[in-house]
């Protein structure tokens, strides 16, 4: 007596069903982001109007760089002139006295200035008591919000002979001394109030990076032994690395771009040798002097310098840390 057997069915599993191929991406797919948000994307008009007018246009004035420019002649020169204004200035021993003038404020301004908005948001991230928290966060804050007209006349009228500094050395025996008038004071004198007038601003960016490190990191240290100096070195500036390195490139590209109304405003003839910069040597040059093509050579050197300064630090940072802005 013979049974039969019924063969099973085929397994239905994943295995057997067909390969689903990816669909391409459906063509004309930003027209339609754009007509699904046009109004999220017209807020960017305006900024784009902007640097299109004020940073992008101007850029074509550049060739008068190249060509003899005479005022009420052509908007673009007169005749061709090659390299002759860069000949001049290279040649010129003032403008070098101004390029070296422009190094050293530059790398006072950024050893003294970048380093310590990092140390005031570290010390505000360990106060505990809100309220003076806070306090601190206006007052250092504040600074940044007075045009510099205003700190530079602050900073005029209490350096001045007669000014409340003079007169506490004078409370102490000491002799007043003529901080505006002395070209070595500038230097300390621009960038102490570069300090005074961005430090409290810039831990705006380091104290929103510390709230997005974790807790269980600094509960980890803890539990191992570090402490709050181990934990600051180990947890927090590791964990606002990227920050660090985004605004150390984007300070180092303006690092020839000193403050042009800041030192045009604290300046004088007495102070040239240390206090004359690219930037108002420009200015005196092409504007009270009227040599627009020769003026316009140099910020065409100073604006080559600044983009090969961000663009080695950039690449720098990517290769040594893996952080970069590009």
């Amino acid at each position: 007596m013979s049974t039969s057997v019924k063969s099973a069915p085929p397994p239905t599993g994943v295995e057997d069903r067909p390969a689903v191929t990816p669909r391409p991406a459906p063509r004309g797919g930003w027209r339609r982001a754009l007509r699904r948000d046009w109004q999220l994307y017209s807020l960017a008009v305006l900024p784009l109007l902007f640097f299109l007018v004020f940073r992008y246009l101007p850029m074509i004035g550049n060739v008068i760089a190249f060509r003899r420019f005479e005022p009420g002649g052509s908007m673009f020169g007169e005749d061709w002139v090659g390299l002759r204004y860069v000949r001049m200035f290279l040649s010129d021993p003032t403008f070098w006295q101004v390029f070296r003038n422009t190094l050293w404020l530059g790398g006072l301004t950024l050893v003294f200035c970048f380093p310590i908005p990092i140390v005031l948001a570290l010390l505000l991230n360990e106060v505990r008591r809100r309220s003076l928290k806070r306090f601190v966060q206006s007052v250092s804050y504040l600074p940044h919000f007075l045009s510099i007209v205003i700190v530079a006349g602050l900073t005029l009228q209490m350096l001045a002979t007669d000014g409340p500094v003079n007169h506490a050395l004078a409370w102490l025996g000491h002799d007043e001394i003529r901080f505006i008038q002395e070209p070595g004071w500038f230097r300390t004198i621009y960038v102490g109030s570069e300090i005074w007038q961005t430090a409290g601003w810039g831990t705006i960016l380091y104290l929103a990076a510390l709230t997005t490190i974790d807790e269980d990191l600094y509960e980890a240290a803890r539990i191992d032994g570090a402490n709050r100096w181990q934990q600051i070195w180990h947890v927090t500036l590791p964990g606002i690395r990227p920050t660090m390195i985004t605004l150390l490139i984007l300070n180092v590209g303006t690092f020839m771009a000193v403050g042009f109304e800041k030192v045009l405003l604290l300046y004088n003839p007495l102070t040239y040798p240390t206090a004359d910069v690219i930037s108002t040597y420009v200015y005196r040059t092409g504007v009270e002097s009227n040599s627009f093509s020769y003026a316009a050579a140099i910020g065409l050197f100073e604006a080559v310098i600044g983009l090969v300064l961000i663009t080695s630090a950039n690449t720098l940072s990517r290769r040594t840390v893996g952080t970069s802005l590009w």
